[in-house]
């Protein structure tokens, strides 16, 4: 099993009363993860159980909460006389579990890990029932570092802004970087070698992520127009979103699409960036760009250009580095990235000097010093267009 780059941070938290949620979309690998930590616990005084299995499930159908620990002690062997790890995977086929995790919490000392694949049901119902008594860890699909950490590929951890190009790294890695752009993160992808493999495996993730994430959370059973908004939106990646448009084009009413955006969004399919603002009344539009969160499923679901497939990609690679937003002018000029309010970025798959000085200009207006250019392709010669120059595969 390889260790993914949040496993020391959920680690470390095993040591806190507090209970140990991990959530993410579907076969992100919160199930490789958990039992990693599983198997990192000491203690003979633990149990996992799988959830998504029915005969795991009954364990929970019962009124009084108090009888599920003791089918728990009689079949398992539990002992209330030390610490019990309970690992419970798939928590959202259980409707009443953040009722039966609060009250076992409240009065036996068990410590819980628990894994969900959706966080609209995990923040909705959690945050009322366990305030104060959880924390929840997000798992995404691979990094480009653990992408290549999956493909026994080493390479140093150096902070991307401080790291130098170089063209032999460039030729060793630019492969690896294009099917990371092209097929995305998740690990049983990046494990098949074979293209078309790939590709069904995509469409096998996204048909299980609507067939029993998305009905479980919702009465749309409707999948021709529920595959008309994704594929509207899609199409759509790295631009800003206007929900008017994808209602009018794809015929499903304004608050149908509204709705299962937030849906989307809450299970880890999209993403929103927000407008980076000094003056909003008067010089920013104020509607969010849209993301998707994994490459390949975006892929799966439309035609997408290149460019945009880079800046998605961008995009996924920079989340784990600071606070995004965007900055944009009625006329049309943008900035594709602000990164912590305090370094401006543009994404092109060819870059040059022109490109750097526009982007000074640009976010002069907003006072912003730090500028880089993210570019794809390197030119044929050494590259020695400056430290403001930074190729996307060196993102990690």
């Amino acid at each position: 099993m390889i260790e993914r780059r949040i496993y020391k941070k959920i680690k470390d938290h095993l040591k806190e009363r507090q209970v140990t949620v991990i959530t993410g979309i579907r076969r992100c690998g919160k199930t490789t993860l958990m039992k990693m930590l599983f198997n990192s616990i000491k203690s003979k005084n633990k149990l996992y159980l799988d959830l998504e299995a029915i005969s795991n499930r009954i364990f929970f159908d019962e009124n009084k909460y108090e009888n599920i620990l003791l089918k728990l002690q009689n079949i398992y062997g539990l002992t209330t006389d030390s610490k019990i790890y309970l690992a419970l995977d798939e928590i959202q086929y259980v409707k009443n579990i953040p009722g039966i995790v609060k009250y076992l919490y409240d009065h036996y000392n068990i410590k819980f890990i628990l894994t969900g694949s959706s966080s609209y049901y995990l923040k909705n119902l959690f945050t009322e029932s366990l305030a104060g008594r959880k924390k929840i860890f997000e798992l995404y699909t691979l990094d480009f570092y653990e992408y290549l950490k999956f493909k026994n590929v080493f390479t140093g951890n150096q902070p991307f802004l401080q790291k130098k190009f170089f063209i032999d790294s460039y030729i060793n890695l630019n492969e690896f970087y294009n099917d990371f752009i092209k097929f995305g993160g998740f690990p049983e992808v990046v494990l098949n070698r074979n293209i078309n493999a790939k590709v069904d495996l995509l469409k096998d993730i996204l048909d299980s992520y609507l067939r029993v994430d998305i009905k479980n959370l919702s009465d749309f059973d409707n999948y021709s127009n529920l595959y008309k908004i994704l594929k509207s939106l899609a199409s759509r990646a790295g631009n800003k979103l206007d929900i008017l448009t994808i209602s009018r084009t794809t015929g499903i009413s304004r608050a149908t699409v509204s709705n299962f955006i937030e849906l989307f969004e809450g299970t880890y399919l999209i993403y929103r960036i927000p407008v980076y603002s000094i003056n909003p009344a008067r010089e920013i539009i104020k509607t969010p760009k849209l993301f998707f969160q994994d490459n390949g499923l975006l892929n799966t679901l439309a035609e997408i250009g290149s460019g945009v497939q880079f800046e998605n990609s961008v995009f996924n690679q920079l989340k784990h580095h600071g606070k995004l937003n965007y900055y944009s002018l009625k006329t049309g000029r943008e900035i594709d990235f602000i990164l912590d309010n305090k370094i401006a970025m543009e994404v092109k798959e060819h870059a040059g000097d022109f490109d750097i000085k526009r982007l000074n200009r640009l976010s002069s207006n907003i006072s912003i010093k730090n500028n880089y250019m993210i570019f794809r392709y390197a030119p044929p010669n050494d590259f020695s267009s400056g430290t403001n120059f930074i190729w996307g595969g060196d993102i990690l």
